[in-house]
Parts: structure tokens; C-alpha cells; sequence
């Protein structure tokens, strides 16, 4: 039987500087958090932020109701973690504040009794799937951007009308969040 790591390209969720990956990190219990753009704008300001710090590249992204699609590339660790680690600690912070502030009856969904946090907003073990070939990166890119027109979500009639994507970048060129590379300049 193959594993799923040979299968899929799997490594156990854990990435590598220099790789480029198809990264699913989903919202504790399947939570519909990122409903609130407010959340949205979180992930997308700390993307942006450690594009600007050359930490990382994408290349393509969805931020679904409960979870996200992202194409990137991880170039150098962030201090001593991976910036995708920085990633959801940092998004996760700032949900809580934003939670404490707007909804603070919300918080009980994100408990989480461990010795480390008092809460949990990614589930833990995020899908990381290595892409090695073009053709790899843009059957990806497809399925992220025909995610929000999936008829049990129907958040958009075209991809490039869901806001919370890159399609809009791969259809007009037009990057609203200032930090979407073509995935062309790389493979």
C-alpha cells in the first residue's frame, strides 16, 4: 500500500526552505470564523507582512469561511521557527484580541486545555503537499480558486468575484494585497 506521504508528497506537515507547497490550514472544530472579514484582513495583513520581510512568497490563495488554501514558498526561517509557524501564531493572537473586543462570547469555542495556550483557532496538523512540477501548481491553483463557487459555499458566481483569493490577480493582473507572485516567474 502507498503512503500518503509518497502518494501526495506529504511530509508530515512540515516544510522546507526552498520548497514550494500547497499548505491547508483549517479553523479549530471547522469553525466559521474567517466568515468575518475582519479575520480575513488578519491573515492576509501578516502574509503581507512577511512577504515584505522576504520570509516567504505565494503564489496563490483562498481564506475560506473555516479554512484556508495557500501556494507558497518558505524562504528563510523566521528567528528560529518557519514562517509558517510564525504564521499561526501570530494570526492566532490577533484573532483572540479581536475576539476578546468584538465577541467575546465566541472564545469558548477556541478553548483548548494544554499546558502551552488557554486557546486553539488552527486544528492542528495543517495538510502540506509538496509541488515539484508546474502542472502540480496549477491543477492546485484551479481548485483554490474554484473553492468559493463550490455550490455548498456559493460565495461567488466567477473566482475572480470572490475578493478573498488571488484569481482576481490571475484574471486582471490587478494584485489587491500587495504581495501575490505569478507562480510563472517560478516554475
Amino acid at each position: 500500500m502507498i503512503s500518503n506521504e509518497a502518494k501526495y508528497g506529504i511530509r508530515n506537515s512540515k516544510m522546507l526552505i526552498g520548497d514550494v507547497y500547497f499548505w491547508t490550514d483549517t479553523i479549530k472544530d471547522w469553525n466559521k470564523l474567517l466568515e468575518n472579514n475582519r479575520y480575513k484582513k488578519i491573515i492576509t495583513d501578516c502574509w503581507l507582512e512577511l512577504v515584505k520581510r522576504q520570509k516567504i512568497i505565494i503564489y496563490g490563495f483562498v481564506i475560506m469561511p473555516n479554512h484556508l488554501h495557500v501556494l507558497w514558498e518558505m524562504i528563510i526561517e523566521n528567528g528560529k521557527e518557519m514562517p509558517n509557524a510564525s504564521f499561526n501564531k501570530f494570526t492566532s493572537h490577533q484573532f483572540l484580541n479581536e475576539l476578546r473586543i468584538h465577541s467575546p462570547c465566541e472564545l469558548d469555542s477556541y478553548n483548548e486545555s494544554a499546558v502551552d495556550r488557554q486557546h486553539r483557532f488552527w486544528q492542528r496538523d495543517a495538510l502540506a503537499v509538496h509541488m515539484d512540477s508546474k502542472e502540480k501548481v496549477e491543477q492546485k491553483l484551479d481548485y483554490i480558486h474554484l473553492n468559493p463557487l463550490q455550490e455548498h459555499w456559493s460565495l461567488a458566481n466567477k473566482p475572480e468575484e470572490y475578493k478573498w483569493s488571488s484569481a482576481r490577480f490571475y484574471e486582471t493582473g490587478i494584485d489587491d494585497f500587495g504581495f501575490i507572485t505569478d507562480y510563472r516567474e517560478r516554475f
